[in-house]
């Protein structure tokens, strides 16, 4: 029987080996994975199953049906197609030639720093709802604010509102309770990649974080806000400080597609209908392009865009993020920024709500302001913002994190905004952000103690899990 068991690890070892090598990674990750499987073959294997294995799916729906969507975007909102301005024409036709969809004009923009005052403007929106809701959340919790949406929701559905539901399995796998009591009040539920099994599936180590609300096709909601009491109350240490937006207008057909996107892929079903997608008048002046990235295909759209967005900007780059865990080639592109003599700044929090991620994030630190990107920490509360301004014309709000997992293994959507207004106003709320953080000086970093340092650096080995 051990004999047995000896043989089969050993043709498992050799297969997941010659896998792995096929795959034809980095030289450095590939060695990596061959080093742990052949000294440590049992938790290797585990190790590579849970975070090392891509899923077999190449698109999140077949290229036809993706067409279909895509069509019913142009039909809809033809009058308002735009491009970028010039200084940022390279970086539209980036996205554009990733899968992405171009600018659309006419967007009337609402940016929240406060989650009750973003919850309240929801609840109106949906109030108003007459044909269909589209709510997906990372994470949607069965406290006294999930409540309050959930009987909404329920109430607006039993008003003949289709309304349908989407969330990340993992992220919510304790509440599978609270989403069958919404499904048994006549709302459509599903959950984005399901997982029976959390620490042993290889979906495990993927997560659609995206939180999207449309509500008949006409108004959007995206950023970094989730449906939890903390957000609003903050944590026992500080507030939450988040950032997100409210869009009305033709970008919010892009919203749309996102979604129906996403409900395609997790419930097999394609809602390829005109209904979701009416003809918008314009609202406002604001040119936005709504950016998806996932781990299902070979392009990283969220990351490729930052690295084309440091490599034409003229005057400076300021991002915030909750957690800064920048691969080598993001680390690279806002080394070489800075260098360039790039005005590049990254804010994150001082204190973050988890103390591994916390530690990973301050082990980039020295790497970062060696060359000259200047790095500011947050000192009102958890800085959650994800959000990039650039050069008093362009600025993102969304769901990306400037970290491996969001870059590489979730599934991710952001507003490309192309306004001089919208960018002051982001430029503006990062400067009074920046009057409630600290500059973190180069010197008195390095002369912290060994001991801060080690356990950073080992913080750090766990970048892909975080």
């Amino acid at each position: 029987m051990n004999l047995l068991v000896s043989i089969l690890l050993v043709l498992a070892l050799v297969g997941v080996l010659i896998y792995i090598i096929a795959e034809n990674q980095q030289p450095t990750q590939t060695l990596v994975w061959v080093v742990v499987i052949v000294f440590l073959p049992v938790i290797g294997l585990i190790l590579y199953f849970l975070v090392g294995h891509r899923p077999l799916r190449k698109s999140l729906l077949p290229p036809a049906e993706r067409k279909a969507l895509w069509q019913l975007v142009r039909d809809s909102q033809a009058p308002h197609k735009t491009v970028a301005p010039a200084p940022f024409a390279k970086l539209d036709r980036l996205q554009r030639q990733l899968g992405q969809g171009e600018p659309l004009g006419g967007n009337a923009l609402r940016t929240y720093t406060k989650f009750d005052a973003m919850i309240d403007d929801l609840v109106a929106d949906m109030e108003q709802a007459r044909d269909h809701i589209h709510f997906q959340f990372f994470k949607f919790e069965n406290d006294a604010v999930g409540r309050r949406m959930a009987e909404l929701l329920i109430r607006k559905a039993r008003e003949g509102v289709r309304v349908r539901v989407q969330y990340d399995d993992l992220a919510n796998i304790f509440r599978r309770k609270f989403y069958r009591q919404l499904k048994g009040a006549g709302i459509e539920v599903k959950p984005f990649l399901a997982v029976n099994f959390p620490f042993i599936s290889p979906d495990t180590n993927f997560r659609n974080h995206r939180k999207i609300v449309v509500v008949d096709g006409r108004v959007g909601y995206a950023g970094g806000m989730n449906i939890a009491e903390r957000y609003g109350k903050g944590l026992d240490w500080g507030p939450w400080r988040d950032t997100h937006l409210r869009i009305e207008g033709p970008a919010v057909a892009e919203l749309q597609l996102s979604f129906l996107a996403d409900w395609r892929f997790s419930s097999g079903e394609l809602l390829a209908e005109t209904r979701y997608f009416p003809s918008c008048e314009a609202a406002g002046e604001t040119p936005v392009q709504i950016v998806t990235t996932d781990p299902l295909g070979p392009w990283h759209a969220a990351m490729q865009g930052l690295i084309q967005l440091l490599g034409t900007a003229r005057d400076y780059v300021y991002l915030q993020t909750p957690y800064f865990v920048p691969t080598s080639t993001m680390m690279l592109a806002l080394k070489n920024a800075a260098l360039s003599g790039l005005d590049v700044r990254v804010m994150m929090p001082e204190r973050s709500d988890g103390t591994l991620t916390n530690l990973a994030s301050r082990s980039y630190v020295k790497e970062a302001l060696s060359a000259g990107v200047k790095i500011y920490f947050y000192q009102g509360g958890f800085l959650h913002a994800k959000t990039i301004v650039c050069d008093d014309c362009f600025a993102s709000v969304g769901s990306t994190n400037l970290d491996v997992r969001s870059f590489t293994l979730d599934f991710e959507i952001d507003a490309y905004c192309y306004d001089p207004a919208f960018a002051a106003q982001q430029k503006a709320i990062f400067e009074r952000d920046m009057a409630q953080s600290v500059a973190i000086n180069l010197e008195a970093w390095m002369a912290r103690p060994r001991w801060e340092k080690l356990k950073e650096s080992l913080a750090r080995l766990f970048s892909p899990l975080l």
